[in-house]
């Protein structure tokens, strides 16, 4: 018995030398999916947008869907690029986006002003746009130029700002500045103001959606000079060279057209868009 102890505890010895005489068993990483992007990291990069331009934006329930969001996906599945797109803010966007760090891009119908170029890099253009005027019926606004002593309400950071800053004076307190339209439209609506300033599109999807507001748009060609959207990046940003040839062949393949007539009823005049890229 004791011998056959003794041999035990021996061979019991050898196994835990055996064992410790190994290395550590060591978990291979997983790689992360979605491939190298155009910021250096892994996965699907990541696009900030403000979901309150309908029909541009907007939260269906908790998706993001308009417009813009139709055409990032199809500029994105052109690209061959995995992304995410988050709603932040119109505010919230713009920092990040100039930051980099989070969100490599921003689209929310952006419009490319010099101003921003000096903060931002941008895509090539791809949609046409300009300010509208939006007022109650009956009221004696016929321009912009009838805007310069009422009350008017325009979101904040927006080229409608600037516009109205300019005109009014940007410390005017009769120009009312808000964190997003809505809250423009709802100061029209409750009387707080004699008009809005926005977007066509957004003021236009605002007076379909509500009828019984009996809100009538303006136009004032001389005073809102045509805008262009296009996608918001970090200064430097790699993604451009990426975003740009998406851009375009999506408007050249047709693709774009099939966009716009689901969001906006009729086929684009894309002769002015065109020519704005090719600049």
């Amino acid at each position: 018995m004791k011998k056959i102890y003794l041999l035990s505890l021996m061979t019991l010895i050898m196994v835990l030398l055996a064992a410790c005489g190994q290395p550590p068993a060591v978990s291979e990483p997983t790689p992360a999916t979605g491939g190298e992007t155009a910021s250096g990291g892994s996965g699907p990069i990541k696009i900030a947008t403000d979901a309150s331009y309908a029909p541009m934006e907007f939260m269906d329930r908790d998706q993001v869907t308009g417009f813009d969001i139709d055409f990032l996906d199809a500029v994105m599945k052109e690209a061959g690029i995995d992304y995410e797109v988050e709603n932040v803010g119109w505010d919230t966007m713009l920092l990040s986006v100039k930051q980099g760090s989070e969100y490599q891009a921003g689209i929310s119908a952006i419009s490319v002003t010099e101003e921003r170029k000096e903060s931002y890099d941008f895509s090539l253009p791809y949609y046409e746009s300009a300010n509208m005027i939006v007022v109650k019926e009956g009221s004696d606004i016929q321009s912009a130029a009838d805007l310069a002593d009422k009350q008017v309400a325009v979101q904040a950071a927006t080229t409608a700002d600037t516009i109205m800053s300019e005109l009014m004076g940007a410390s005017n307190p009769k120009l009312k500045k808000f964190d997003s339209n809505t809250l423009a439209f709802m100061e029209l609506d409750k009387g707080g103001a004699d008009a809005v300033v926005a977007d066509n599109a957004i003021i236009q999807e605002y007076i379909k959606n509500n009828p019984d507001s009996k809100l009538v748009g303006i136009t004032d060609s001389e005073a809102f000079q045509p805008e262009y959207y296009a996608f918001l990046m970090p200064k430097g940003s790699e993604l451009k060279a990426e975003l740009d040839p998406a851009v375009k062949a999506v408007i050249d393949n047709g693709t774009y057209e099939e966009i716009y007539e689901k969001w906006f009823g009729k086929k684009p005049d894309l002769s002015s868009l065109k020519a704005e890229m090719a600049k």
